[in-house]
């Protein structure tokens, strides 16, 4: 099978766990873009379709939004695709912020929701990867389940 995971990170975290879904893939056919050297000739042929990005007020980095935006209409048809992203536990923030969590949301289910737009076929619901603060630390399992989440999708 082949894969493509595309990331955009701010301070490593997402990296990290793009790293860590591509291990668990196995010994398929992977290849990590980051959105610094990602264009959309890459996407000729794959089959599964992995993006990522930390969550920057409820949606995903704009760098990552235009090298998505590039992709033509129903580019992605026939391809399987699946989102995720970084973010805070919503349960460890004061109320204020939980309130401003829930009303404009995570990266990920709107990443998700672009790539079925362009014609990609969502196989799972897209998944949250928690950082403790701003710049990380990755909460403590978060990449071994990054690596059961890339094994899941690859399987």
């Amino acid at each position: 099978m082949k894969i493509i995971v595309l990331f955009d990170s701010q301070f490593g975290n997402t990296k990290k766990i793009a790293e860590a879904i591509i291990f668990g893939c196995g010994k398929n056919d992977v290849r990590l873009y980051s959105t610094t050297n990602m264009n959309m000739s890459k996407l000729s042929g794959i089959d599964l379709f992995i993006v990522g990005s930390p969550t920057y007020g409820g949606r995903a980095k704009q760098e990552l939004q235009t090298v998505l935006d590039q992709i033509p209409e129903l580019g992605l048809k026939g391809i399987r695709v699946a989102a995720f992203d970084t973010r805070f536990l919503e349960q460890e923030q004061n109320f204020a912020l939980r309130l401003l969590m829930k009303t404009i949301g995570y990266a990920a289910p709107k990443i998700a929701l672009f790539l079925e737009q362009k014609g990609g076929k969502l196989i799972t619901t897209p998944e949250g990867f928690i950082v403790q603060g701003r710049q990380g630390p990755l909460r403590d399992g978060e990449l071994v389940r990054a690596k059961a989440w890339g094994k899941m999708l690859a399987s």
